[in-house]
């Protein structure tokens, strides 16, 4: 396209940038990405991917322990070092990195590792060698960043989940600040790997917004597991010590820690972007606006992933890339659906889920049906160990349509994918009662959920 420097400029080099570029340059469009940390973003350096691998590593505890229920005896007390696990960790997403890298080059992409800040509708400034780039398009897909909060005195001291996976040394009491899901997954990886886990949020109990058995199913498991949980609390005060760090936190309590985690939240990442002097409208909490197509306030300003805030999943963020590109530079006109996601929370036990919760569908729907199954899964019958499986269906019960399907289990995550397609599809309770069961598996009670546990009317 004449008279731009690249048809397409995209800012942050994450998983929705990366495959909005690719997707873009397929289409014969001139691309330059500029990438501030290091190609693969959050989902690849310093979130889901080493996450799921910390994930995979502490359990290992339980199987070592369940491992005598089945006949074996291992030879002495298993030991866990945390250097060889942080060096592991660090090997495969530098790998990943580079595929990244490769891919893009591949693509014809041009990268640029730089911050770049936006100074018009048309034109972005490059600060590791002030260059100034002029591009029809602008693709801001810069994901989001930990929310260090609440701002209290000694703040400093704490670290975020951006600093967690490389700790020089294994910190054997942890605090945990937060309630949500990256609270609760780094909660259950290191108390699984040795870690005195203490835990305090302002909600009554953790993952807010999740179904409610869910949320007490895990609760429940996380304190078997030794993790100390106080509702209702926050930090007032983190002070040094001498051997740590002692934090006073708002019901008055203190609590002694090598390591203060911080997860609170994640904040859309625009601070410093220019995008406001650009005029692109932003959300109060700094998030992008955009409309169905990802294109903001300005026509030639879009954004994907995180950066908005609809739905902060990396394969949201890939999906809203693609079609962004498939849309501006394919002459398509893609709608992403972000009804019905099927989601993971990576603790141990795990949650799948996709659809609505009950309390969600008890609002909307005149008559909620509820199928509820709670058992101890095979596995635990000769491991002696106290796990509880819990499968919950919520259906529209005028339609007779599935709305929502949660699972707290082993292998919930990859349960709830594949429900993901019978909940899209708009698969009906009756349509789970004619599949035939898979025997013997947990899933298998999916099918099996005949008798109704109860009903709400409005």
């Amino acid at each position: 396209m004449s008279g731009f420097d690249v048809d397409l400029f995209v800012i942050g080099a994450g998983s929705g940038g990366v495959r909005a570029a690719r997707i873009a340059a397929g289409y014969g469009a001139k691309v330059m990405v500029a990438e501030e940390f290091r190609v693969g973003g959050t989902c690849v350096i310093r979130g889901c991917v080493p996450k799921k691998l910390y994930v995979y590593a502490s359990r290992f505890a339980d199987d070592f322990e369940d491992a005598a229920g089945f006949g074996w005896t291992l030879p002495g007390k298993p030991t866990f070092d945390w250097r060889t696990l942080v060096e592991a960790k660090e090997k495969e997403i530098t790998r990943l990195s580079g595929i990244y890298n490769a891919n893009l080059a591949k693509a014809g992409v041009e990268i640029v590792m730089s911050r770049a800040v936006v100074e018009d509708e048309h034109h972005v400034r490059l600060l590791a060698d002030d260059r100034r780039i002029s591009a029809k398009y602008i693709l801001v897909a810069t994901g989001g960043s930990p929310a260090l909060e609440p701002d209290v005195p000694g703040l400093e001291h704490a670290i975020s989940s951006n600093e967690v996976f490389d700790l020089a040394e294994f910190p054997k009491r942890l605090l945990v600040v937060g309630g949500g899901y990256i609270a609760v997954e780094f909660a259950s990886v290191f108390a699984r790997l040795g870690s005195k886990v203490t835990q305090c949020f302002r909600a009554d109990n953790v993952l807010r917004g999740f179904d409610v058995d869910m949320r007490i199913g895990l609760a429940d498991a996380m304190k078997h597991a030794g993790i100390d949980l106080k509702s209702g609390a926050l930090p007032s005060k983190i002070e040094k010590i001498a051997d740590g760090l002692r934090v006073t936190l708002t019901n008055g309590e203190t609590v002694e820690a090598d390591q203060v985690l911080v997860a609170t939240g994640r904040h859309a990442h625009t601070r410093g972007l220019g995008l406001e002097q650009a005029g692109v409208d932003l959300k109060p909490n700094g998030a992008v606006k955009v409309d169905y197509a990802s294109r903001s306030n300005l026509s030639s300003i879009y954004a994907v992933g995180d950066v908005t805030d609809r739905i902060n999943l990396t394969p949201v963020a890939i999906r809203e890339g693609h079609a962004f590109a498939d849309n501006v530079f394919g002459g398509k006109d893609i709608h992403v659906d972000h009804r019905d996601v099927p989601s993971a929370v990576f603790t141990t036990p795990e949650i799948g889920t996709v659809g609505i919760t009950e309390e969600e569908a008890r609002a909307t729907c005149d008559v909620v049906d509820i199928y509820r199954a709670a058992f101890r899964p095979m596995k635990a019958t000769l491991s002696g160990r106290a796990e509880r499986t819990i499968m919950k269906i919520v259906v529209d019960a005028k339609t007779d349509r599935v709305l929502g399907v949660h699972i707290l289990g082993h292998e919930a995550g990859e349960m709830a994918q594949l429900l993901g397609i019978a909940v899209k599809m708009g698969a009906k309770k009756s349509d789970f009662d004619a599949t035939m069961a898979l025997h013997p598996s947990a899933a298998e009670e999916l099918v099996t959920m005949r008798t109704r546990t109860a009903r709400y009317e409005k």
